[in-house]
């Protein structure tokens, strides 16, 4: 063998070999805890494992601890920690966990593009495919609210729902507007809702429901819970409130993710958050019974879903709003009356 073939075919070997390093590898194994309903994320996460090889051991939260459980379970094991990724359906749970020190900052090449209200500013988690905070109103009326201020109106007394502010998104929405109005205004509005009669359900989406049977006018709730009624033929329609000049803008709460402290598949997990940050999966999640909004811009809709682009949204700071949550936690039972 000359040496000049020689040479060639340790160029050749060293070219490959370069180039299969530029490849991800297949294979391995991620944990995941996921908040988000497990019917819109499952799907996600087989997909991910089908292009990537990558086996996906997810534990969901149940109905029972909705939130909060997979959370929970991530702060008991801390200190051992058996979990990789974090999947919050919202960005307030992510926060909470950063704040105890149990989050590792991760700038994910494909969180570019979204913008920074949407993502922890040191890379602690960030936000994708939001729910937005809508008001679902019912056909009949004719001159619609188009403010959540309509709630204090005495045209509305006794024809509006809001689910229990001790939980879920109404809970951060409350919060929200603690911070941004200052606690005088936001204690005088809760207190006039109670004044002008509103109804309190159990939830979002039995919120929804109430103003698709007519027994309410308006209510408001999450996007997704006013897409999935219209998608049903409710008689119902979507209005994100305080889109005017000088008005407030909507609540945006996107699901958040993040790479837990000490993951044990560090690797693996971070091929996970770039596949769920990226603008296929929200693409996806759009399209999805769940309806939910893309924060990469120009990333294709179904006509019920709002573009992020369009909306006027509320200046938010998610952590302040996670310790503002904390702190008005007594005011909010007194006011629901525990």
């Amino acid at each position: 063998m000359t040496m000049s073939v020689l040479v060639r075919m340790m160029v050749r070997i060293l070219l490959g070999v370069t180039l299969l390093g530029a490849s991800p590898a297949r294979g391995g194994t991620v944990v995941v805890y996921v908040s988000e309903d497990q019917v819109f994320s499952e799907p996600v996460l087989k997909d991910f494992e089908r292009e990537t090889g990558i086996e996906v051991k997810a534990v969901y939260d149940t109905e029972e601890t909705k939130s909060t459980g997979v959370m929970n379970r991530i702060i008991a094991e801390k200190n051992n920690p058996q979990a990789d990724v974090y999947w919050a359906n919202e960005p307030i749970r992510a926060e909470v966990l950063k704040q105890r020190g149990i989050a590792e900052p991760y700038l994910s090449p494909n969180a570019k593009d979204i913008p920074a209200a949407f993502k922890d500013p040191d890379g602690f988690w960030t936000g994708f495919s939001a729910r937005a905070r809508v008001l679902i109103v019912h056909e009949r009326i004719s001159d619609k609210p188009s403010s959540i201020l309509a709630y204090t109106d005495p045209r509305w007394k006794g024809r509006a729902v809001i689910a229990n502010p001790l939980f879920g998104t109404t809970t951060t929405q409350v919060a929200a507007l603690f911070l941004a109005w200052g606690d005088e205004r936001a204690r005088k509005f809760m207190n006039d809702l109670k004044e002008n009669g509103i109804k309190i359900s159990t939830s979002n989406g039995e919120s929804a429901d109430l103003v698709a049977e007519g027994e309410v006018d308006f209510g408001l709730v999450d996007s997704d819970d006013a897409a999935n009624r219209m998608r049903q033929g409710k008689p119902v329609e979507m209005i994100c409130p305080d889109q005017a000049a000088g008005q407030l803008g909507c609540l945006i709460l996107p699901n958040a993710v993040l790479l837990l402290k000490g993951a044990p598949r560090p690797l693996e997990a971070k091929r996970l958050i770039d596949y769920l940050l990226s603008r296929d999966t929200e693409r996806k999640l759009a399209f999805a019974d769940c309806a939910q909004i893309p924060l990469h811009p120009g990333v294709e809709t179904p006509s019920d879903v709002p573009t992020i682009e369009k909306l006027k949204t509320m200046p938010t700071d998610y952590a302040a709003i996670a310790l503002k949550l904390q702190e008005i936690q007594p005011y909010l039972k007194a006011w629901v009356g525990y």
